[in-house]
């Protein structure tokens, strides 16, 4: 353990333990991998009926505009997303660029009145929040907001969370509302944030709440029979088969949205005012095409191709390597994703993954591997 960054916990890890977590260190946090029903189990439950996840890792943030300037305006001097036009309570998934177009990180912003609502990786959390605040100094004011975030994910989740918080029901993809929430001791209600979004494909919810308050929420929940605790193996491979990026893996710094197959979070009004950092080089990418580009991969044979593992041509050219990939329990086999030049990244494109030292044909695919459900309304 690093004596100056020592390792956190969620407001929920005595929760996971009780639960008979396996605990691991993601992020520089003691986070859950999975439970006694396994990984297999946890990613199928999902799919099925509701899972409920731990983020409370991820860095949650409010954005104050101090002048009469719009905290959206002012939001898009970091990113290429189109945050102005969001209406209230509506979401956007957008990156903060480097000047060179490279992606520091992934983030949704959600608009409330004149502020926005950020969700952050937890690995980039600290430098992302520093990168903002600097920027936006004399503009902006970042209030960085200590709060635990649940994710109820799954076909069985709007009904299993209707029943504690109503106003879930009215959301569609990419809204939110804040509520307020009985506890069930009777004594008091506490706010709380929902958002229907989510990293696994299926419709699902994100819950903000007061961390004192996350515990007694994740019981109230997981009381629910539809309702089983999920960890980060099967969160991985949910998201893998949505075709949903990990930050670090899939996209950084050397990576630009054009490249990472992102385009479409990127509206031709952005594209024609290119007043965003990196600009220039992402729209030299949109007019002349990209050198290479982030393709869905399956193996034609059983081996998994884990992130890193080569990717070649038919002839033996290098052409790129793997970024995450495994075995997908809905799909029933292994699945990938990677970065290869873009004469190999149509459909149906013949490649070959070096694994364990041998050349496994293996084909390109569109994305999502499994359909996804979102409840777009």
């Amino acid at each position: 353990m690093d004596p100056q960054n020592p390792i956190k916990r969620t407001p929920l890890y005595d929760l996971h333990l009780e639960l008979g977590g396996k605990i691991v260190p993601f992020a520089g946090y003691e986070m859950p991998v999975q439970y006694p029903l396994g990984v297999m189990g946890e990613h199928l439950h999902t799919r099925a009926k509701a899972g409920l996840f731990d983020v409370s890792h991820m860095g949650q943030a409010k954005l104050i505009a101090e002048g009469e300037e719009d905290a959206a305006a002012i939001f898009e001097s970091l990113v290429p997303g189109g945050i102005q036009t969001l209406q209230e309570g509506r979401m956007r998934y957008t990156h903060l660029t480097t000047q060179t177009g490279g992606i520091r990180d992934d983030l949704m912003a959600t608009r409330f009145g004149d502020t926005l609502w950020l969700v952050v990786n937890a690995a980039c959390k600290h430098d992302d929040f520093a990168h903002i605040s600097k920027a936006l100094e004399g503009r902006a004011t970042l209030e960085i907001a200590e709060r635990a975030l649940l994710a109820l994910q799954g076909p069985a989740a709007g009904e299993v969370l209707a029943q504690l918080m109503p106003a879930c029901a009215d959301l569609v993809f990419m809204q939110a509302v804040w509520t307020s929430w009985p506890l069930p001791n009777g004594k008091q209600s506490v706010d709380v944030l929902i958002s229907r979004c989510g990293y696994t494909g299926e419709d699902g919810f994100e819950l903000s709440i007061a961390p004192e308050h996350s515990e007694t929420l994740a019981r109230t929940l997981l009381a629910h029979p539809d309702v089983e605790p999920i960890g980060l193996g099967a969160r991985d491979s949910l998201r893998l088969e949505a075709g949903l990026c990990l930050y670090g893996h899939d996209i950084d710094l050397t990576t630009t949205p054009a490249e990472a197959d992102l385009l479409w979070s990127v509206p031709k009004r952005r594209r024609t005012q290119a007043n965003f950092p990196g600009a220039e080089t992402l729209i030299q990418q949109i007019e002349n095409g990209v050198a290479k580009k982030r393709v869905g991969i399956l193996p034609e044979g059983r081996a998994p191709a884990r992130e890193g593992t080569l990717i070649e041509s038919p002839t033996g050219e290098a052409l790129g390597q793997i970024t995450s990939g495994g075995f997908g329990p809905t799909l029933g086999g292994p699945l990938a994703m990677g970065y290869v030049p873009a004469a190999f990244s149509l459909p149906d494109t013949q490649v070959h993954l070096i694994v364990r030292g041998k050349a496994q044909p293996a084909r390109v695919v569109a994305m999502p591997f499994v359909p996804q459900n979102y409840r777009k309304g």
